[in-house]
């Protein structure tokens, strides 16, 4: 488990016990983190308001783009469910957002894991929901990680980035939503139509949209949009999994 420093206002008992964290269900809290000795992905976290009236929670699992890597978990809140969360303290989910090093030109699937296992070992979490999502570098890293891990998220929604179509195998029986911009010139719209096509010819049955006016930044209007949590709390891991 990760040796945890956080700071914030206090928590349940229940989870202070769990997480070592001194925060407040409806606020987004930061968390410093190591694991066997080597660093590990910082991350902001966000417990719903009502954490305690229900026994589990689908979790979003969160990747940034590169402009947010750093030591400073603030510009993680820039976009997407961790900026949302600031705002809304009766969110449906549990939303964990890591943060890669500014040396690091990657997410590295492992710690992603990482941070996953932990948050769902310590916190009220339906490990047949973790939604995996990420915008440009983390939408390459949505790819990298659902691949490398395919039995572990009930739907993933990369957003304008790019995976490997060869390993699209692997990952056609998860649920997929992919948005992107058709005017995007630092990740190419193509990047994202090779992934669907190969998800097709796979046998997946992936949702793909395609903002025409939009460039790279085609996550404002996909994660404002109330039809895509709605979607996600439709996924449930498959059985067996």
């Amino acid at each position: 488990m990760f040796r945890y420093v956080l700071c914030a206002a206090m928590l349940s008992a229940a989870m202070s016990s769990a997480l070592g964290l001194d925060s407040k269900p409806g606020k987004q809290v930061e968390v410093k983190a190591e694991a066997g000795g080597k660093p590990a992905y910082n991350y902001l976290l966000f417990v719903p308001a009502d954490y305690e009236k229900k026994e589990k929670w689908p979790l979003i699992v969160f990747l940034h783009g590169s402009g947010e890597r750093g030591d400073d978990l603030d510009l993680v809140k820039k976009h997407g469910p961790p900026k949302i969360v600031e705002g809304k303290p009766d969110f449906e989910f549990i939303v964990v957002s890591p943060q890669v090093p500014s040396d690091a030109r990657r997410w590295e699937a492992d710690k992603v894991l990482q941070v996953v296992d932990d948050v769902s070992k310590s916190l009220h979490v339906d490990v047949d929901r973790i939604y995996l999502t990420g915008l440009s570098m983390g939408g390459y890293g949505t790819w990298t990680t659902a691949t490398k891990y395919p039995d572990r998220f009930a739907a993933i929604v990369p957003i304008c980035g790019g995976g490997d179509p060869d390993s699209a195998e692997k990952i056609k029986d998860i649920p997929c939503w992919v948005f992107h911009g058709a005017k995007d010139t630092a990740v190419s719209l193509k990047q994202s139509e090779d992934m669907v096509a190969a998800l097709k010819k796979a046998g997946g049955e992936p949702k793909f949209t395609v903002y025409p006016e939009a460039a790279h930044d085609s996550w404002t209007e996909s994660y404002n949009d109330p039809e895509l949590y709605k979607w996600l709390l439709e996924q449930k891991r498959k059985a067996g999994k």
